[in-house]
């Protein structure tokens, strides 16, 4: 039996998870706020209910909402802050006396996508995270690619490549450095892509409702959306070719980025066709929790 824990930000979730995948069990709580030692008793305590419940002992992955710094076995880049310099993952094997695999919450969405979702089968998926934030996770033959700095896939904080007529100055990302591409392709930057370019002050889900009942102003804002998000993607084609790119987050419900993000990348890759799948996701929300079960892969 697999375990996975998705530790985020307001909720920590648990899934198990039997030899074939099937799911047996879920369950999830709120996530203690700012409070190290709270989370990881809480932690603890969702194990040990489950097992409890299924009666047997699981491996355990944990999706956390940052990395491990390979240096130091810390946590580091973490937005849940209480987390951000401490031993997670030796704590939580002293407190559930086992080992733990552990691993950024979108490199765990990517390996559930990769192993029996949206990429299954394929030998390259990349699995992108478009919401609050932009991230992203690489899996190369059913594992995923950790690299030299425990960062590969975070393809949010490249710089968004230029394009003739693209409006307004580059923004500033919360990282300290301008143009990122999360600071360009996060929700809340649509948003104020949106407010700048329409004066109106709307969130992504309503510019989408909006440009869907024909509103002019809204159907521009995701026109520029597509075609940054286009030209992002294709720098990760040009470098990775994966076979397949699947979209998680709350913007990845957009259906119409579907159909549109293969014309968008295109004319960026280096390439004279496009075989590049770009696919929604299989599991939804529910692939960080089962990426981090099949940590034990």
């Amino acid at each position: 039996m697999r375990l996975g824990i998705d530790l985020g930000g307001s909720k920590i979730e648990i899934i198990a998870l039997a030899d074939d995948g099937n799911e047996r069990l879920r369950r999830r709580i709120a996530t203690p706020q700012g409070d190290y030692r709270a989370t990881l008793a809480a932690i603890g305590r969702l194990v040990e209910n489950t097992e409890n419940e299924l009666g047997q002992r699981g491996s355990v992955g944990l999706a956390i909402p940052g990395a491990e710094s390979l240096a130091t076995g810390l946590i580091k880049n973490a937005n849940s802050t209480c987390l951000i310099g401490q031993p997670l993952r030796q704590d939580l094997q002293t407190l559930l006396q086992r080992e733990i695999r552990l691993a950024n919450d979108a490199n765990c969405f990517a390996l559930s996508e990769a192993i029996d979702g949206s990429g299954r089968g394929a030998n390259i998926v990349f699995g992108v995270i478009l919401g609050t934030g932009v991230g992203g996770g690489i899996v190369v033959h059913g594992r995923v690619l950790t690299g030299a700095n425990a960062i590969a896939g975070e393809w949010g904080h490249n710089p968004l490549p230029p394009a003739d007529g693209d409006n307004g100055p580059a923004p500033d990302c919360y990282c300290g450095h301008r143009g990122c591409v999360e600071a360009w392709l996060s929700g809340p930057a649509m948003a104020r892509d949106h407010l700048i370019n329409s004066g109106e002050a709307l969130n992504a889900i309503e510019i989408e409702a909006r440009a869907n009942a024909g509103d002019a102003a809204c159907s521009a804002t995701l026109a520029r959306y597509e075609a940054r998000l286009g030209r992002a993607l294709a720098g990760i084609i040009n470098i990775l070719d994966p076979d397949v790119i699947v979209l998680g987050g709350g913007l990845s419900k957009m259906q119409r980025l579907y159909r549109n993000l293969p014309a968008a990348c295109g004319p960026h890759v280096f390439s004279d066709v496009f075989y590049n799948k770009i696919l929604p996701p299989t599991h939804g929300d529910s692939s960080g929790v089962r990426g981090a079960a099949w940590l034990w892969n």
